[in-house]
């Protein structure tokens, strides 16, 4: 009878550690990766929407002062080397095998990153899984489980990311 209670309060040690190290990730949502004071949508006040056509010379600058605002996003230094979890929609990057999904970049919408443009750098996680995943596809939602940290990636048309993590754990995104 000693092993058998030996061993339940063992089992029993290891499920309390699961469940601590569960509870040890902050949640964080994706406006979480976005500083307090960054409104890229502020370069639109300088037009008066109402009196001006697409084709005036204005708008093209305007855009193009937003798209450089845009890819230079800032990240937010205060989630830094935090333990969290976040959901979001996988757009792979690298395959094992043809069959693992080695590393990815997180992005907050369905799409993002196959259409142009992608997201703003600090709205891109690139992640690389402990271990590769099997049966991860395009566009899967997930939840994330690890330390985020400041680190800019670029991964071409797929865009540039603000942050990076190595995965404790992915898994699939289940609505309850």
């Amino acid at each position: 009878m000693r092993l058998f209670t030996r061993l339940v309060f063992a089992v029993c040690a290891v499920c309390l550690q699961a469940a601590i190290a569960a509870n040890s990730y902050k949640e964080l949502t994706w406006d979480d990766l976005v500083p307090e004071d960054w409104h890229p949508e502020r370069i639109f006040n300088s037009l008066n929407i109402d009196e001006i056509s697409d084709d005036d010379p204005r708008v093209q600058k305007v855009m193009d002062a937003f798209m450089k605002e845009w890819n230079q996003s800032p990240t937010n230094p205060k989630i830094d080397g935090l333990s969290v979890k976040l959901p979001g929609y996988v757009a792979p990057l690298d395959w094992e095998d043809d069959e693992k999904l080695a590393e990815f970049l997180l992005v907050p919408y369905f799409g993002a990153c196959i259409h142009v443009p992608p997201p703003p750098p600090n709205q891109i996680i690139h992640v690389k899984p402990k271990n590769p995943l099997k049966g991860v596809v395009t566009m899967d939602t997930v939840w994330i489980y690890g330390v985020i940290r400041l680190e800019t990636g670029d991964s071409g048309s797929m865009g540039t990311s603000g942050y990076a993590m190595s995965a404790d754990k992915v898994e699939l995104y289940i609505m309850r």
